[in-house]
């Protein structure tokens, strides 16, 4: 099947078969497809859509394109099982997630990334750690699965290679926005980690991915539709991102909030909140547990006695880090040189947070990478971020900054400042981080 005919029919709009698909990604894998064709390919699927077949087969030539991690040869105990989020601000749940997880009897190979845009990344989190290594040997991290129960580390070039050969040519081909390429690059690096099942947080807001509610609701549907059809069964759990998820942002400070959150404070944060739920919908569908009560019960049980705290130590420990981190946070996750309140600048309720902004104001910081090659500085961030709905006094603090000199920290200020916008009166009711759950079922 030459190259040039897929390319034909795809640009007339036709219905590609998943033969056609496959050898095509084949071809993006090894190779033998150049970044003119790739690029071809990309604009003719964003003017011609794919149907909902075309879709999964994207999906599924994706996954396949290279290493598909297999786990029955290491007798496993329960469900290998994973989480994956959109991104946004203050968003640490993958750290407290995955050690949760496994408590509860999973086993949960995370491939996770780093920041992007105004998002932080997960592996730039955990590099905060002294000795972390987000790259160790295929069988460091198959044994770290199997006896901890999770490890998190970032992708390596065996698993999905044709989706990083697409996605660095939709990069620059005004490619980027098209549902069934977002949803086969997003399912087809965690299909390749051979799970049971996948639960999915898609973002709402003014910190999210997505530019609008509709958007994010689209995409939940498809990735719902095409992961179960791909054969992982997947659901999706629409959740708040009108502000930051944490009252924090910055690598070192997210890691000091998951240690806190494992070691079963800050209950009545959006953060726990949005983990709890993301947790009990990843042991219902797993069969972890067999209704919401147990699961309840299960979660419980291994955040109060130390579980999932212990867990999270060892896979550090497993990967380079230091045994005690959860005892001596302080003395491993160096603070910021200089800090700041950045302060309301009249009394007020907060009625709206532009946490894009937010998250940009850590790039601006240093906290995140403007370019691919850039160094970043752990140190920096926000944190005790004011909250929707909060009442403030003039002068009083709005967040507090933590910069490398009091230079950055001056340039960023009036800009996070700006981020919030102060009324006479609360305009914001109160609601849930959980906009809705997705599954299956629920499409048809």
């Amino acid at each position: 099947m030459l190259i040039q005919d897929i390319l034909r029919r795809k640009r007339d709009a036709e219905a590609l078969d998943a033969d056609a698909i496959h050898t095509f990604m084949r071809g993006v894998a090894d190779g033998s497809v150049g970044d003119a064709q790739i690029g071809a390919f990309a604009m003719a699927v964003v003017l011609n859509g794919m149907n909902r077949d075309e879709a999964i087969a994207l999906t599924e030539a994706t996954r396949d394109s290279g290493q598909v991690l297999r786990w029955k040869d290491l007798h496993l105990d329960g469900p290998v099982l994973d989480k994956h989020s959109t991104g946004g601000v203050g968003d640490l749940v993958s750290l407290v997630l995955g050690p949760w997880i496994a408590a509860c009897g999973g086993h949960v190979p995370m491939i996770s990334g780093r920041g992007l845009g105004h998002t932080g990344g997960t592996l730039d989190k955990l590099e905060a750690i002294p000795g972390y290594d987000v790259t160790p040997s295929d069988a460091r991290f198959r044994q770290l699965v199997k006896d901890v129960g999770v490890a998190i580390i970032g992708q390596t070039g065996t698993l999905a290679p044709a989706d990083k050969r697409l996605y660095g040519v939709r990069d620059v081909t005004a490619t980027v926005e098209s549902m069934p390429l977002i949803v086969a690059s997003i399912l087809g690096k965690k299909l390749a980690c051979g799970l049971d099942t996948l639960v999915m947080d898609v973002k709402v807001g003014s910190g999210a991915f997505m530019p609008t509610a509709e958007a994010s609701r689209e995409l939940a549907e498809a990735i719902v539709a095409i992961g179960s059809g791909a054969g992982t069964p997947t659901s999706v759990l629409l959740t708040d991102m009108n502000q930051p998820l944490a009252d924090c942002a910055g690598n070192a400070l997210e890691v000091h909030e998951a240690l806190r959150l494992l070691g079963g404070n800050g209950k009545e944060s959006r953060l726990y909140q949005v983990t709890r739920s993301l947790a009990q919908e990843m042991l219902l569908q797993s069969g972890l547990a067999s209704n919401a009560e147990d699961a309840e019960t299960r979660l419980d049980r291994a955040l109060d006695s130390g579980e999932a705290l212990e867990r999270f130590s060892r896979m550090v420990h497993g990967l380079g880090g230091p045994s005690d981190l959860a005892e001596r946070p302080e003395h491993y996750l160096a603070p910021a040189p200089f800090t700041t309140d950045v302060v309301a600048p009249r009394t007020g309720t907060v009625n709206a947070i532009d946490t894009r902004a937010l998250g940009l104001g850590v790039v601006e910081l240093g906290g995140g990478r403007r370019n691919a090659g850039d160094t970043i500085d752990h140190r920096v961030g926000l944190s005790q971020i004011a909250a929707l709905g909060q009442r403030v006094d003039a002068g009083q603090p709005l967040l507090r900054l933590h910069a490398a000199s009091q230079a950055n920290a001056e340039a960023i200020q009036r800009q996070l400042e700006a981020a919030f916008t102060l009324g006479e009166e609360s305009s914001v009711a109160p609601a849930s981080p959980i906009h809705a759950t997705l599954r299956q079922e629920d499409l048809s």
